[in-house]
């Protein structure tokens, strides 16, 4: 049993630098996608005319674009476009948080779509403004609908934070990768790994799943 850990326990402080930084990349990228998913479901939803098919057209793309595809273009074509060096990081954060965004738009999109339309008129004809109407009775109600939702965007966002290595992002499976390199015990390191995300992934499900089930009744209408 000690000789399995081996390869983890000699080299658990290079290893937990790793964790750290998939840690970092995913909370900036479930962060940032969720704020731009939001501004562009509502754009789509509230937005003139003009940003309409604009929106339309970057969130068919997206879900049409492995987000490999985007984190490989990011690092290695804005540069070459537009001269932007960037740091792996930055690029993958970038990229994750554009690509799932467009998902968090069409959540967004449905979640208010999906409160009656008598409410609105409700608060119309009580003198409502629109952001009025849009803050206290459609997003309440909507926000609890999306919940189960923005939990699998969560859990995404995560995951797809591994393919950053793609790109030499440090992350905790760059760093398997070097290990596995040094040791040639690609089955306990790459475990480790997969239990990593495990242990990142299995609570926060449970999380969303609970918070759902207390609060899920004031989605209803």
């Amino acid at each position: 049993m000690l000789d399995l850990l081996e390869p983890i326990t000699d080299n658990f402080a290079f290893l937990w630098a790793g964790i750290e930084t998939t840690l970092l990349v995913s909370a900036l990228s479930v962060l940032f996608s969720l704020l731009l998913g939001f501004a562009v479901g509502l754009g789509r939803i509230y937005g003139p005319g003009w940003l309409k098919p604009v929106l339309v057209f970057y969130i068919d793309s997206m879900r049409a674009i492995p987000v490999l595809v985007v984190i490989v273009w990011t690092f290695f074509a804005l540069p070459i476009l537009f001269g932007l060096t960037m740091k792996p990081i930055v690029a993958a954060v970038g990229a994750i948080s554009v690509h799932v965004a467009a998902s968090v738009a069409e959540i967004v999109r449905a979640g208010i779509e999906s409160i009656r339309q008598g409410q609105s008129w409700a608060g119309l004809a009580l003198g409502m403004s629109r952001w009025q109407l849009l803050r206290k009775i459609i997003l309440p109600q909507a926000v609890v609908r999306m919940l189960p939702s923005f939990g699998s965007v969560v859990i995404i966002s995560i995951k797809d934070s591994a393919i950053a290595s793609v790109i030499a992002v440090p992350d905790i499976i760059r760093h398997a990768e070097t290990v596995v390199a040094q040791t040639y015990r690609p089955f306990e390191t790459y475990t480790f790994a997969m239990v990593v995300f495990f242990v990142i992934l299995f609570p926060i499900a449970r999380a969303v799943d609970h918070l759902y089930g207390r609060i899920g009744h004031r989605g209803r209408s």
